[in-house]
């Protein structure tokens, strides 16, 4: 996929961060990016830049207070790229660079990275913000290339006309190969989602945070509130389990390196004629035990309870 990177000038130096952090991306033939930066001398810029917002697939607004005052970058440059998203022809992505008022801008209903719009800048450790604009892509492309090119063509031409694209849900068949490769899957997506959390929160200066590869089925993670006197410590430890699923196919329990006969709680993977997802052996995790659930809303749901022997919570 081309992405198209719109930004200020002043901004220059958070761009090449961002670039660096794509690099796997663009070695691996996923993307390509392109900016003003790549006009050679002699070249006729605005045509330059006019033809590239027509080509690309995904528009990148490195949003900040420079950005916004840009004539150039708000009245060009983003302008044409909403008009090609309410075609339907590209997908334009807002990332916040700064803390600025953007709320009141064209943009202001699609979803910014990082994380729940979380300006670059206002991150503890600035890496963990590009990582996760850079995962984020990579489940876009993920996404994407799983759709026969000629339905997205299809489905381009459909909202130019002003027709709603018809969508289908296509039954299958699901055999414990795919289930096994679902619930394996599944544990890898908590795992990181523990891992990157446990990184961030220990740079904040109240909390402490370890994360722990007790082996490739099996983590812990230890969180400590030092402005709490009792109750300070909070331990969990999640498994997948490749054998019998007395506990669930991913199990958990609140204490440092527990043994395999123990468990507070689970998921078991499940599958209707559609499609394969999670349900929660224990019913905090969302509402009743049967309901189903994703991967990321389990990890989600399960690091917020695991804070929660803290005395922690998400803001």
């Amino acid at each position: 996929m081309r992405i198209f990177v719109s930004y200020s000038h002043r901004d220059e130096g958070t761009l090449e961060r961002l670039k660096a952090h794509l690099s796997p991306l663009r070695r691996a033939g996923r993307i390509e990016t392109w900016y003003d930066r790549e006009i050679r001398a002699g070249g006729e810029i605005d045509g330059e830049i006019s033809n590239e917002l027509e080509a690309c697939d995904i528009v990148f607004l490195m949003v900040s207070p420079d950005f916004l005052s840009s004539d150039y970058c708000m009245d060009t440059e983003m302008t044409r790229a909403m008009e090609r998203h309410e075609e339907g022809t590209v997908r334009v992505i807002p990332i916040i660079v700064e803390d600025c008022y953007w709320k009141s801008s064209a943009f202001k209903t699609l979803k910014a990275l990082p994380k729940d719009g979380k300006p670059i800048s206002n991150w503890t450790n600035e890496n963990t913000a590009f990582l996760n604009i850079v995962e984020e892509v990579a489940r876009i492309l993920d996404d994407s290339e799983r759709v026969p090119s000629l339905a997205r063509i299809e489905t381009v031409e459909a909202v130019r006309s002003n027709a709603q694209p018809r969508k289908y849900r296509v039954q299958k068949q699901f055999d414990e190969i795919d289930r096994n490769d679902f619930r394996d899957q599944a544990f890898d997506e908590i795992r990181g989602y523990f891992q990157e959390a446990v990184a961030e929160l220990d740079a904040l200066e109240e909390l402490r945070g370890r994360f722990a590869a007790r082996s490739d089925k099996k983590f812990s993670c230890t969180v400590v509130n030092r402005s709490r006197i009792q109750g300070s410590t909070a331990n969990i430890t999640v498994r997948c389990s490749t054998g019998r699923y007395a506990f669930g196919h991913i199990s958990y329990v609140f204490e440092e390196d527990a043994g395999d006969n123990t468990s507070n709680g689970g998921f078991n993977v499940e599958n209707d004629e559609y499609e394969m997802f999670l349900t929660a052996t224990m019913n905090f995790m969302r509402g009743h035990e049967k309901d189903r659930i994703t991967p990321h809303q389990a990890a989600e749901n399960l690091w917020t309870e695991f804070l929660k022997q803290a005395g922690v919570s998400l803001a």
